[in-house]
């Protein structure tokens, strides 16, 4: 069966849904909307190239590819998407990177170059031997780290899952914040609310640290607000906010995925340091995880040192580079 080039998300949306439910690397930043509101983004310099693997029973793989130059990479990119990797019902697997690879030679791509890969995934596990088996040279390096941890079913039991430094810390200073300020978090999730604030979030983000106000160029300050603005309309995004003394301080964009609650970015006015807001803040979005039932809380990429102390466990993410020697 030949495979069928992609051309838009829209035409093969609920093959997509489908396949992605199947596939164990399933995450946010794999689903058709994320992936849409990327390419419309970003995707002015780049050119489709990605394809759907069909058996009898139908589509059973999605390559979602974009060509930069020689360069064939997954659509997506490190600083927008915390993982990626191909969407493959299980099963599948072997059949589907044989049909990568022999695409890249029908169409003569040099490089295949695959970020932000899970320690888990299937892509790391098997695409290495396959591709070398055929005279390709892979290299397979440590990318970043992400965070994440197992919610359980209450915030005390959540506090007894942390060691007794981490958890005094937390409880100080949240009693500091008690005796000391007038205070309250609360999230927004309405589109035309988020549209409305979204320029705070922005905001106490560049003020938060020079790396973050350097991140938000203008075309990627467009993809925040598209994105924010399409989670939200699925009902799947929570805006944070804390206020202390009448000022809002703190801020932290989560999305819902799956039974996960994921901290895509934070921000706050460091005037207010003394006071750990941001950490306090992200400890509330963990907690009214935990309040509606969700099963894991996931900090994604960056080794920031607050991860851990609010109980995060550290996993790798890889890059591979798959090249024609």
């Amino acid at each position: 069966m030949t495979n069928t080039p992609i051309t838009s998300f829209q035409e093969i949306e609920t093959e997509w849904e489908s396949v992605l439910r199947d596939s164990p690397e399933d995450t946010l930043f794999l689903s058709a909307q994320w992936q849409k509101v990327w390419w419309d983004t970003f995707g002015d310099d780049r050119t489709m190239c990605g394809f759907t693997y069909p058996t009898s029973n139908g589509v059973a793989a999605i390559a979602s590819l974009a060509k930069f130059g020689d360069t064939v990479s997954f659509m997506g990119s490190e600083d927008t998407f915390d993982y990626n990797d191909f969407l493959i019902r299980p099963g599948h697997e072997e059949g589907f990177y044989q049909t990568l690879l022999e695409s890249m030679e029908e169409q003569d791509y040099r490089k295949l170059h695959l970020v932000s890969l899970r320690e888990s995934s299937p892509t790391l596990e098997l695409l290495p031997d396959m591709a070398r088996k055929l005279g390709y040279t892979v290299e397979v390096e440590e990318e970043d780290v992400t965070s994440g941890i197992d919610l359980p079913g209450t915030w005390d039991e959540y506090l007894a899952l942390l060691n007794k430094k981490d958890r005094h810390e937390l409880r100080r200073k949240i009693r500091r914040m008690d005796s000391q300020t007038e205070w309250k978090w609360y999230s927004v999730t309405e589109p035309a609310e988020v549209k409305e604030r979204l320029g705070e979030f922005i905001t106490l983000m560049r003020q938060s640290r020079a790396d973050k106000d350097e991140f938000m160029t203008p075309e990627r300050e467009q993809f925040f607000y598209n994105i924010t603005q399409r989670m939200a309309e699925m009902g799947q995004l929570q805006l944070y906010f804390l206020d202390m003394d009448g000022s809002t301080v703190a801020t932290s964009l989560c999305f819902d995925y799956g039974g996960s609650r994921l901290l895509y970015n934070s921000g706050y006015d460091p005037e207010y340091a003394y006071y750990s807001i941001g950490l306090i803040l992200n400890a509330m979005c963990l907690k009214d995880a935990i309040e509606q039932g969700l099963t894991y809380f996931d900090f994604l990429r960056g080794p920031e040192p607050y991860k851990a102390h609010l109980g995060g466990q550290q996993r790798n993410l890889y890059q591979m580079v798959v090249t024609k020697s």
